[in-house]
């Protein structure tokens, strides 16, 4: 999965982390210095759409655990007070992340909501995620009859992901696509059913009575909302409509990664009750995350979330490939072919910028970097370099010499200054990677390209 900027959030993050600033340096806790920043806190979740009566819960929690929390041996009370305030964001989130139930088999899955929200394309990143993580087989039923549109969308997704998709016909009925799967889910040793429902532009009872119909003829063991979060507070609305009728197991939030406020992930758990289960973090079949409130709290305020970027690493680098590359810096092997390798996988991490973002701290210091040369431009730049030059030359860096960095300079339309610069940096890290290799940290292989 390739990791996605969460635009959404990013200026409640940084309304958020302004205001924690004022309590930095401080030598205790109290009211009065506090205040000020409470205020400005109050404020920003308000902008950013978050429930009235969310914000007044989350502050006057903060508050009561601010003003009554002694201070911890070796911690200063800015950190303090950026913990409280974490610790209640995760809190209002949900706590912890929940598990989707497909204990049973088969396990069938209702994906419900209005038109719109992406529940045909979250139906098959779902059905990926399952077959992926959970190692069991995903099975898909196309029932939503109103869009036609929906029933190809859905048979095209299942047939370019290799995924059984229940052949729904032109004139059928919700009721009996329901009743016919079940043989087909048999047939087909399905045992993941997920049922991509009809959708209305709002709830209506014509809506929610063919619901309760496909519930009693096979009963679910998730009904999931997907929910669109630029809706912000329309979208809470939404969630409490179908779960007073439906009783939800659990939220998709979907379209995370626009530029909405953020308000609906921050209001939704916490008016409902429901979990949110998943976040659709893009258009592309693999941009769906499990849903863990403590890390997005983190990177709400630039704490990081480094969990996630280990397990994105884990999923796009190959680790045979990393131990190769390990042993060729132990070997001084590592050539520059090798450092070209490394820049593809960090490319399929979502590139170096999208990187820095799980990373603590990094929020603010990427900011620090706009006025300078983007990192992923630089590296860019050293791909077209390396792309220049010749089987030879990139297996051999020694034998660049001043007519072979010219020729390479033109072809990549880059300086012969940019070709010295990057065979000196390659130098460089090769010597220090090398270094740190035969101290002992790569002797499990190495996890992350450099």
């Amino acid at each position: 999965m390739i990791l996605q900027e969460f635009h959404m959030f990013e200026n409640l993050s940084d309304k958020i982390m302004t205001s924690l600033k004022k309590v930095r340096g401080q030598h205790k806790i109290s009211e009065a210095n506090i205040e000020e920043v409470i205020k400005e806190i109050r404020l920003s979740l308000l902008e950013a759409d978050v429930n009235f009566k969310v914000v007044k819960t989350f502050i006057d929690k903060v508050k009561e655990k601010a003003l009554g929390q002694d201070v911890l041996t070796n911690v200063n009370p800015g950190q303090m007070f950026v913990k409280i305030v974490h610790d209640e964001l995760v809190n209002v989130l949900g706590g912890g992340a929940v598990d989707i139930n497909v204990r049973e088999n088969p396990s069938v899955i209702f994906l419900v909501g209005l038109q719109g929200a992406g529940k045909t394309t979250s139906a098959a990143k779902l059905s990926l995620y399952i077959r992926q993580k959970l190692n069991k087989k995903p099975g898909l039923v196309p029932a939503d009859i109103y869009r036609p549109a929906a029933i190809d969308q859905l048979q095209v997704l299942g047939k370019q992901n290799n995924i059984p998709t229940f052949p729904t016909q032109v004139g059928m009925k919700p009721e009996e696509i329901l009743e016919k799967a079940k043989q087909w889910a048999r047939d087909n040793m399905v045992e993941v059913v997920i049922v991509d429902t009809a959708g209305r532009l709002q709830i209506d009872e014509d809506l929610m009575g063919e619901l309760g119909r496909l519930k009693e003829i096979w009963t679910p063991q998730e009904i999931l909302l997907v929910a669109d979060a630029m809706l912000g507070q329309q979208s809470v609305n939404v969630a409490e409509g179908f779960h007073k009728r439906l009783n939800l197991t659990g939220l998709v939030l979907t379209k995370v990664d626009g530029d909405a406020r953020g308000g609906a992930a921050l209001s939704i758990r916490e008016v409902t009750g429901i979990p949110i289960k998943f976040l659709g973090i893009g258009e592309k079949v693999t941009a769906l995350e499990v849903f863990h409130p403590d890390r997005l709290a983190g990177r709400i305020l630039d704490m990081g979330d480094v969990l996630s970027l280990v397990e994105k690493a884990q999923e796009v680098i190959d680790e045979k490939s990393a131990r190769d590359s390990a042993k060729k810096l132990m070997k001084n092997e590592f050539t520059l072919e090798d450092f070209l390798t490394q820049i593809q996988q960090l490319k399929k991490m979502g590139g170096f910028e999208s990187i820095l973002k799980f990373l603590p701290g990094m929020g603010e210091l990427s900011k620090q970097l706009k006025n300078m040369t983007p990192p992923d431009a630089e590296m860019k730049k050293i791909e077209a370099i390396i792309r220049s030059m010749t089987y030879q030359e990139r297996h051999n860096h020694k034998i660049l010499n001043a007519s072979r960095r010219q020729r390479i300079a033109k072809g990549s339309g880059t300086q012969v200054q940019d070709v010295n610069k990057l065979i000196k940096q390659f130098e460089d890290a090769k010597k220090m990677m090398g270094g740190m290799m035969k101290m002992g940290m790569g002797r499990g292989g190495m996890k992350f390209p450099f």
